[in-house]
């Protein structure tokens, strides 16, 4: 328990050894004083609160926002001193957005405890005792043996012990962790892989040494120790014997392991990362206005209370017969007199800081998200994904995006390789009908007929069909169970009963192709590796695998050949490969790699090495050795690695082609006419980068291409940006691209930044090759960071892209065959490329303009009664700009897409710039100046009103009652305010008209109604029949009208001179659009599939319903009377929705 109280509050100290001892079975020592090591339960948490901490937690973390903690110390000012207004007026708006913020909280966090509970009580089972038992995730301890079942999750770390296969291997996908779809295979050691029953288990003395917790899911050194008849065997551990928690089962029946890292522990849950909040620059505007407003405050405090003293400087005001001074009044400190003055003010003009604006914007963001994810131009069929939203607090950032950062691989492209071509011993062959045809010639053989490969051509598709970690699936994976031959199924294979899986998608084409010409693998027994040449077998014994990464960009294996000598397959980029080959024909293969690169294909070098007996055991010998190492393994394995992939003999290359995706094209041109940068950051060598750029319009054929590529020191670089920025500035008519490498790049960053940054600026557009991932963040942050602190957004589809959606200020995930890891870690996922149009040109445009406008109107229409001030902002004016913060609609998307250009008109926060807020800002002080003296002087000598009697005579001058005075002001002021926000309205839905009229006359029966009752629970009624006397006098009414039509009309004549005048392209749109179909709004696209198939959910059909939008009939959904629209099956159609930049035609639908 104290361990427990510890652990919370964080105090629990670390792990003092460098490594953790794992008795297998929790068969501990049984000699000598042995203490068990301490290690973390198999509880996962991902909740932020408990039922103990909740209410502390949350109010510390919602009063350090700034307009809370002001408002408390408002309150508590109230609460001390005599001020002009009641403490419910500060205390309740308060207490209403504190506890809807609470609740939203609370009820995320309930569903992580949720989640959390589900994962922890899941039922598991482990041995113990001699027999199976059945538990709970949450009860697995460190040591425990864990059985786990086919397409089953891991519910920890384990080491595999053992599988249903004869060689203890099993397959598993790590989709959930890595973002890779493909299956990878996992070893047990050749002592435990026998061990497949739980007697055969129990009976296991093994002991596990293994590094403490660690988040890289890459990393894992540890030896297992078992004792056999007496005698100890090490046997070294690395991540192929690692099943990490999350990752899945897949064709093995069964498996056996230990655990060796649990919960909270777990690579999982290490990964697990408080992604930095990000910040809109709406919010920070908004913070900028709020402290511009509390200088304000200060400010009318401050001069009020010097008035204050000025006017009570004569006698006769200081101590008025109707307000005497108490003895302790005269006698106070002057200071202390001053200071509760100074708080009275400040308190009684507190009201121009909205606090509910906070909670308008929450629920304005909250309730806005899912129009992107009703949106079925967003939804993609094929693989039935629709748009969905991972954080509502960036919608407006969308609006807003000056760079985007794009992957290529799986995000331009499709990501499904096809073979295309490969160079053999220098000659450049095709794939034809199955058959290798070489460059120049036609297939001219006889079908049917076996081609005639000579020795070079065989060796290097043997090599491909080897060197690879492709595995096998069957329709009957079961059938292997039980020892049977694994290679049964080779025997007249087809491809309608075997399919490939690989951790990577060259990999998987590569092997394809070579199976349809001729050379196929078949199988892997343990470590023994099949293949059929033209259906004949061969069988080689697999010695070593040196796995393929990133630093050494290829992979290897060392063969056993039939004939019964060694040889090593090596495949891998040029640039890995190239510089370690000694003979084949080099510089001819060099040529051609570069050729495929101009075509876009990517491009692998194959090689090979052949060694002597005596120089196989010095190479066995370096990886065992190396392989067991507890300290330093990573290291001593890289140098093994160099000493062995040497002296290689080069076969060939090939060529791979990766589709590009569908209108790829011409959503990087609208892109480009919206005036946002379009960064290409990948992986892939130079030329196929500019290939691919080239053929998805990112480079155009007229545009001169400039490079930073291979350069070698600082001066070199540096020389050469100042070359490039020396050109950019000649030939300035013409458009420049700039390609970047990653080790160029690595130069630049390091000390010309602001030379480097000089010159991409002035490029349309920018291409970075061979990058690592932390090299794409870095630069993402190089542009965040740069003074002009321009809007960026990233996308991307694979693990290696997660920290540059982290970094960017937009985070955008691919829904692609790279698994879901860049999903999960993104602010907004998509399923293709081209849908990033809509969601910046359409869905971005007007989320910035709603909020704009909602923030701008709360600081304008920010007197009186105190249950009138709590209501004012709660009640009488909010639902108006909550629903036209919804639906507000300038410019009808269809013309959005068509007019790209139209997104400048919004950039760089022009609708929230000072300029603009000072209007909004002078406006509201103008119309408060009209309130408060327009009723003055048009009331000030009506003798008929007598607010409660109270009649203050000055100058010989009658003037009605303070109440109904202030009551007329506040009448005035909330049918301004909620007309100036229909002025601002383009499009009027009923809901519109509902909430416009319906808070007027909402504040209408509230005031009789609060006024016309005596109500018992009010300890003063101040405004009893005030509104009732009011609205009985025809000059009220005349009042109400002139004072308002005085506020509005020049607003009204502005609008209509600037619209005349000096338009915007926006404005020039509207004029366009209006003589088409009424505007619709982006939920209008819920209401139609094809074929007339309703695509509304239950609560976009409410929607559309309630805006008139959308009405439903018995064949499906279609438009209302203001919006019918039709088409015949044979004509094409042009839908608001469905094009990306023009309207081009596409299939024909019923709607």
């Amino acid at each position: 328990m104290l361990r427990w109280i510890r652990q919370q509050l964080g105090f629990d100290p670390p792990h003092q050894s460098e490594t953790r001892t794992i008795y297998v079975a929790n068969r501990f020592p049984q000699h000598g004083h042995y203490v068990p090591q301490r290690f973390a339960d198999n509880r996962i948490i991902s909740s932020k609160y408990t039922i103990w901490n909740f209410v502390p937690k949350n109010l510390f973390e919602q009063f350090r926002r700034i307009a809370n903690f002001y408002f408390l110390i408002i309150f508590l000012v109230q609460l001390m001193i005599d001020t002009p207004t009641s403490p419910v007026t500060s205390g309740l708006p308060l207490f209403f957005v504190i506890t809807v913020t609470a609740i939203k909280q609370g009820y995320e966090d309930w569903l992580r405890h949720k989640a959390d509970n589900e994962v922890n009580g899941a039922p598991v089972f482990v041995v113990r005792s001699g027999s199976l038992v059945q538990t709970r995730s949450k009860n697995i301890r460190v040591g425990d043996i864990v059985r786990v079942a086919k397409d089953e999750t891991f519910p920890v770390d384990l080491v595999l012990l053992s599988s249903d296969r004869p060689d203890g291997t099993c397959h598993i996908t790590t989709a959930s962790l890595d973002g890779e779809t493909n299956l990878k295979t996992h070893y047990s050691v050749a002592e435990t892989s026998v061990c497949q029953s739980v007697s055969q288990l129990e009976a296991l003395q093994a002991v596990v040494e293994c590094q403490q917790p660690d988040a890289d899911l890459y990393r894992f050194v540890g030896r297992m120790t078992v004792t056999q008849q007496g005698e100890e065997i090490v046997r070294p551990l690395g991540p192929e014997n690692l099943l990490l928690r999350g990752a899945r089962l897949k064709n093995t029946k069964e498996i056996f392991g230990v655990a060796v890292y649990t919960g909270m522990e777990s690579k999982m849950a290490l990964n697990y990362k408080c992604k930095s909040q990000k910040r809109s620059a709406v919010e920070k505007s908004m913070n900028t206005f709020l402290i511009i407003y509390l200088g304000i405050l200060l400010f009318e405090a401050i001069l009020s209370t010097i008035l204050k003293y000025a006017w009570q400087a004569e006698d006769e005001w200081d101590e008025p017969f109707y307000n005497q001074k108490t003895e302790q009044e005269r006698n106070s400190s002057p200071i202390l007199k001053f200071i509760s003055d100074f708080l009275a003010f400040l308190v009684l003009y507190n009201f121009i800081i909205p606090i509910s604006l906070y909670v308008t914007v929450e629920m304005q963001k909250f309730l806005g998200s899912f129009f992107i994810g009703w949106d079925l131009d967003l939804y993609h069929e094929e693989s039935d994904q629709k748009a969905q939203v991972n954080t509502s607090d960036l919608n407006e950032e969308l609006g807003q995006v000056e760079y985007v950062f794009t992957d290529k691989t799986g995000t331009l492209t499709e990501n499904e390789m096809q073979f295309r071509e490969c160079s053999i011993n220098g000659t450049k062959y095709r794939e034809v009908n199955g058959k290798l045809v070489p460059e120049g010639m036609t297939d001219d053989s006889p079908d049917g007929s076996t081609p005639h490969l000579i020795g070079e051509e065989l060796l290097f598709l043997k090599a491909v069909s080897l060197c690879h970690t492709v595995h096998i699936s069957y329709d009957q994976p079961d059938c292997l169970v039980g020892g049977g031959d694994p290679f049964s199924h080779a025997n007249g294979f087809s491809s309608s009963h075997m399919e490939y899986y690989a951790s990577s998608p060259d990999e998987k084409a590569l092997v394809e192709a070579a199976k349809r010409i001729g050379v196929a693998f078949t199988g892997s027994n343990g470590d023994t590796m099949e293949i059929k040449t033209f259906g004949k077998s061969e069988k080689y014994k697999l010695l070593h695998l040196l796995e393929f990464d990133a630093d050494r960009r290829r992979m290897s294996v060392i063969l056993q050949t039939p004939s019964g000598g060694q040889v090593l397959f090596t495949k891998g980029a040029e640039s890995a490969i190239l510089p370690f080959t000694t003979s084949g024909e080099i510089e001819k293969t060099r040529l051609h790699i570069d050729e495929f690169a101009l075509k876009g294909l990517r491009t692998l070098v194959v090689a090979c090495r052949h060694f002597s007996p005596e120089e196989y055991i010095d190479v066995d010998r370096r990886l065992n050795a190396a392989r067991t190492a507890l300290q330093q393994r990573e290291e001593r394995l890289q140098e093994a690695f160099s000493y062995i992939e040497r002296d290689l003999q080069l076969l060939g290359a090939t060529g791979v082609e990766d589709k590009l995706q569908d209108k790829v094209q011409e959503t990087i041109e609208a892109l480009r006419l919206a005036g946002i940068k379009v960064w290409v950051l990948t992986g892939d060598k130079h030329e196929t980068a500019v290939s691919v750029s080239l053929s998805c319009g990112h480079f155009h054929r007229t545009m001169n291409i400039l490079e930073l590529l291979q350069q070698r020191s600082d001066n070199e670089c540096a020389e050469q940006l100042r070359r490039l920025a020396r050109r950019i500035k000649e030939d300035h008519v013409i458009q420049h691209g700039l390609v970047v490498d990653g080790a160029s790049l690595s130069l630049a960053l390091r000390e010309h930044e602001k030379l480097f940054m000089e010159v991409c600026k002035n490029v349309s557009a920018v291409l970075c090759c061979r990058m690592a991932p932390l090299q794409k963040a870095k630069v993402v942050r190089l542009l965040k960071t740069s003074p002009e602190k321009p809007i960026t957004l990233a996308i991307g589809d694979g693990a290696n892209d997660v920290s540059m959606i982290q970094e960017a200020h937009v985070g955008i995930g691919i829904m692609g065959k790279e698994g879901r890891q860049a999903v999960r870690n993104s602010d907004y996922a998509i399923a293709r490329f081209k849908f990033l149009a809509k969601l910046l040109l359409v869905h971005g445009h007007f989320y910035y303009i709603r909020i704009a406008t909602l923030v701008q109107y709360f600081f304008y229409k920010t007197l009186y009664d105190s249950v009138y001030l709590t209501l004012y902002n709660i009640c009488f004016t909010s639902l108006p700009i909550l629903v036209y913060s919804l639906f507000e609609q300038l410019v009808h998307p269809h013309v959005l897409q068509s007019k790209p250009g139209l997104y400048r008109d919004i950039s760089k926060n022009s609708l929230l710039s000072f300029r603009t807020f000072l209007y909004w800002t002078l406006l509201g002080f103008c119309h408060a100046f009209i309130f408060f003296f327009g009723s003055y002087i048009l009331m000030g000598e009506d003798t008929t009103l007598m607010g409660n009697g109270q009649i203050l005579r000055a100058n010989r001058q009658l003037m009605f009652g303070n109440w109904t005075f202030g009551t007329l002001v506040f009448t005035v002021m909330v049918i301004t305010v909620t007309l100036k926000l229909a002025l601002e309205t383009h499009f009027w839905t009923w809901m519109h008209h509902f909430v416009t009229w319906g808070s007027i006359a909402f504040y209408f029966i509230f005031s009789l109604f609060y006024g016309g009752i005596i109500w018992p629970f009010l300890h003063t009624q101040d405004m009893y029949f005030v509104f009732v006397q009011l609205l009985s006098s025809g000059s009220a009414w005349f009042a109400i009208i002139i004072i308002v039509i005085t506020c509005l009309f020049p607003d009204v004549v502005k609008k209509v001179m600037y619209r005349h005048l000096f338009p915007t392209s926006t404005q020039t749109s509207q004029s366009l659009s209006a003589s088409q179909t009424q505007a619709l709004s982006c939920v209008e696209s819920l209401c139609c599939y094809q074929h007339g198939q309703s695509g509304c959910s239950r609560l976009a059909r409410l929607l559309e319903h309630m805006t008139g939008q959308c009405k439903a009939s018995a064949n499906g959904c279609q438009a209302s009377s203001c919006s019918n629209r039709s088409w015949s099956d044979t004509e094409n159609f042009y839908s608001n929705d469905r094009s990306i930049l023009t309207l081009s035609p596409i299939e024909a639908s019923h709607c």
